[in-house]
């Protein structure tokens, strides 16, 4: 299923916009015009890449400066050690949908453990 997001005009270059679901997701239009949509946690603690950094394909955590590639979740900065899950991104009459990925997602063991029902 799609997920209307927003309007590409309303997302500016170089922004990012958090989708409330569950987990997040986290939509970027880079400065170079492309759309990209990531899981919007990082993976080494709870907190939200899009209010990282973006540069170019890439978003720093604003937490630890690990820095995850937009294109392929791919994490190239320590202390983040697993990738972030990438999902598709399809702009049609100037609205961003996103196909949300259905493999399990990367979540930092404080996330995880809360949602196995261990001590958050």
């Amino acid at each position: 299923m799609m997920i209307p997001v927003c309007r590409l005009a309303d997302l500016p270059r170089g922004e990012a916009f958090r989708l409330d679901i569950d987990p997040p997701v986290s939509v970027f239009h880079t400065d170079d015009g492309e759309v990209f949509a990531i899981d919007d946690t990082c993976t080494h603690q709870d907190a939200s890449l899009a209010d990282g950094w973006l540069e170019g394909c890439e978003v720093e955590c604003p937490l630890h400066a690990s820095k995850f590639d937009l294109r392929t979740g791919a994490v190239d900065a320590p202390p983040a050690k697993l990738p972030v899950r990438t999902h598709e991104v399809v702009v049609e009459d100037g609205m961003i949908h996103v196909q949300v990925s259905t493999d399990a997602p990367n979540l930092p063991p404080c996330i995880a453990s809360r949602l196995a029902g261990g001590p958050a």
